[in-house]
Parts: structure tokens; sequence; C-alpha cells
């Protein structure tokens, strides 16, 4: 049985609750209560609501990031397959986690300058390699163009969800059909933007 330490239950209280009512309207005490513990705990490893914020959006886009640097950076896996990862790995964390997309969209507008600091480095390391690929197949379109339609195609029906819902487009209890169905869609529309 995993033994979760206290650091690590007020990381998770947090996460709930920034969620949920967005970093304003949470107040330490309503995380220390959800983490069963007291906010001098929370201060002791934290010292402010600040800091613990940033652990958590550290966290959520070390897990969006985390799916994608390496791939984009490994020159030796082709853009199809590098599609495939991201889609797949993108699908897969955003269904066990659908709050994320909408959570860092929330979230940018406030911390532009951590959201900056935290993606810089994975699109320093990532861009060359798929521009070099892009260019020795002489593919017309851009790495930040192929990054973007690829994450878009991945992300909007998360972000969209409830318009899709309430719109009858697509039904609650079909959601997760729905997405996984795109993946290897997703792959071929891409494709077809990067032919001259």
């Amino acid at each position: 049985m995993e033994t979760i330490t206290t650091e690590q239950k007020i990381i998770r209280a947090a996460d709930k609750l920034f969620t949920q009512k967005g970093y304003a309207a949470t107040k330490t005490r309503d995380i220390a209560e959800e983490a069963g513990t007291n906010l001098a705990l929370l201060n002791y490893y934290f010292g402010s609501k600040e800091n613990l914020y940033k652990k958590v959006v550290q966290e959520k886009l070390r897990m969006l990031l985390g799916a994608m640097g390496p791939v984009l950076s490994d020159e030796n896996i082709s853009l199809e397959d590098k599609i495939s990862s991201i889609t797949e790995n993108y699908t897969t964390l955003l269904l066990e986690n659908e709050e994320l997309p909408i959570f860092i969209l929330n979230e940018l507008s406030v911390n532009r300058k951590l959201f900056e600091e935290i993606t810089q480095n994975t699109r320093q390391i990532a861009q060359p390699a798929i521009e070099k690929q892009l260019k020795e197949r002489k593919m017309e379109i851009s790495a930040k163009d192929l990054v973007v339609n690829t994450l878009s195609l991945t992300m909007f029906p998360f972000v969209a969800k409830p318009l899709f819902i309430s719109s009858g487009l697509v039904k609650e209890e079909e959601f997760v059909e729905f997405i996984t169905g795109r993946k290897e869609k997703i792959i071929g529309w891409i494709m077809k933007t990067t032919k001259k």
C-alpha cells in the first residue's frame, strides 16, 4: 500500500480545490481541511498559497509536457509516430484528467510567467528536431503548426465537452468512444496538411 506524505496530501487537496474553484476562490484553510491537516503544516511545506499553486501547476504541466517533450525531440521517431504518440498519450492523459485543459486555460491568464518558464525548455528542445524532419521530407508546414494542429485536434474536444453534451452532439456515455475513435483519424488529418 502506498504511503502518502503530508506534503503529497496537501498537493492533492490543493490540486482538487484549485481545479474546482480556481486560484482566487481557494482559501488555504480549505486546502488544509481537505488534506486533513492544519495551516501551520501547509505554511511549513509551501510558505504561501502562491508557492503551493505553483507546485500544482508545475505538476500538471509536467504531466502535459512529459507526454510530448521526449517524443518531439527524438529525430529517430518519424513524424507520423510523433503525431500518433502525442495523440495517444494526450488522449489517455486527458481521459484520466478531463479538467486539465480547462484548468490550464483558466489559470494561464493569471500566471503567464510561470507557464512560460515551464514550457520554454520543451519548445527549445523539440522544435529543431521537428523542423529538420519537415525539411528533410520537404513538407510545407512549420513545426509550430504541426504541434498546434496535433494538440488542438486532441485537446479541443475536452475543452468543448460541455458544449458537445448540452447540444446533443455527443452523449455523455458516448464521449470516451468518440474521443478514442478520433485518435487514428487525427494522424491522417494532420499528415494531409503536410503535403505539398
